[in-house]
């Protein structure tokens, strides 16, 4: 069975389990504390485990040139990169007002550390787990330092490789053994063609002593929620108040309503999951009462005759004869009794039945 452990405090993820579902803010906030607070809210409403940020330092994520660079794209908040990354970054200060916010509407709260000084400031929020993105799922010197702090680590995969991924998981793993990995495929939206489901998969039998989940950037839900019957323990989905609004996310992250029905769906369908016992439920036995064949007599059988295949067939009879699947067994055993054309071969007709 896959590992479980508690991703946050009271609440454990893999195995049987229900799927953690985090509710990516990210910067869809638009840099405005009041609408990362309704956020979080409608992450609560819609029934999300989790809210989620990204923190940055950024001279500690981008060079210099990359902060200077023109950024004349319609979704930027200024003239170059590094401004329009400063209008969407929250400072400290307000981090700590969301994470007081979030814990008095009853929801968790984290945020991706896109820098090692992220990390350390997340550590000292005492964030309950640490999301690495996948822009640093390659960045071996940072996961190690965040493997050593000791928190859990839900680990996206985007842009790289299985070869790599297993590096990730061996480096992790010797620091610390309460980590996921997320299949993700880093476009915004997603093509179906590209989210490639079937890595799940692969990651449960390359990784079988951790939960696998999925962090998806296509439109709707339809994939997210089989992600979930194929095993993930863990969603993340982008999520925004308005798909129009400025910003490279929105276009691939769900507004309220889909969320709700997002949350409804896996819920849905963990419970359709089952034990994987196959047998006739109690549910079923309304129908089997009305419907199930059983064996009836093809022909009229004397008393003492010795069965053959040709005197028996299958049909919904009342009443309900011996189960249609031990019909071979009967052949060769002796009637006890008369039987009419057409009439129901019960148990106690059949000598030795009990022996079939």
């Amino acid at each position: 069975m896959p590992l479980t452990f508690e991703l946050c405090p009271g609440r454990m993820i893999g195995g049987s389990n229900p799927c953690f579902i985090i509710a990516e803010i990210g910067q869809n906030h638009q840099g405005d504390v009041e609408i990362a607070k309704k956020m979080i809210k409608m992450a609560k409403d819609c029934g999300a485990d989790c809210a989620k940020f990204q923190k940055s330092e950024l001279e500690c994520k981008f060079n210099k040139k990359a902060l200077e660079r023109p950024y004349n794209s319609k979704h930027s908040w200024g003239k170059t990169y590094g401004e329009h990354k400063r209008h969407l970054e929250f400072s400290h200060e307000q981090y700590r007002e969301l994470q007081k916010y979030a814990t008095e509407v009853g929801i968790f709260f984290t945020a991706s550390g896109m820098d090692e000084m992220a990390v350390e400031f997340l550590h000292e929020l005492n964030v309950p787990f640490f999301k690495v993105a996948s822009l640093d799922a390659n960045n071996f010197p940072y996961l190690e330092n965040t493997a050593k702090k000791g928190r859990p680590m839900v680990v996206s995969s985007g842009m790289q490789s299985m070869e790599t991924m297993r590096r990730v998981y061996q480096t992790v793993k010797q620091h610390n053994e309460n980590f996921t990995i997320l299949q993700c495929t880093s476009a915004y939206p997603l093509e179906a063609e590209d989210v490639n489901l079937r890595v799940i998969t692969e990651y449960q039998k390359e990784f079988p002593d951790i939960p696998i989940g999925y962090s998806g950037h296509e439109i709707g839900i339809s994939i997210s929620v089989a992600a979930v019957a194929m095993g993930a323990k863990v969603v993340e989905r982008h999520v925004t108040l308005d798909k129009t609004w400025k910003g490279n996310d929105h276009s691939a992250s769900l507004e309220p309503a889909e969320l709700a029905e997002l949350v409804r769906s896996i819920r849905l369908v963990e419970r359709a999951m089952g034990t994987g016992i196959k047998q006739m439920l109690p549910c079923e036995k309304p129908c089997h009462d009305k419907l199930g064949k059983s064996v009836v007599a093809k022909v009229k059988i004397p008393k003492g005759t010795v069965l053959t295949l040709d005197m028996l067939t299958v049909k919904a009879a009342e009443p309900m004869g011996v189960r249609a699947e031990v019909i071979f067994q009967l052949v060769g055993k002796s009637v006890t009794q008369d039987i009419d054309e057409d009439e129901s071969v019960v148990p106690e007709m059949v000598e030795g039945y009990s022996k079939c």
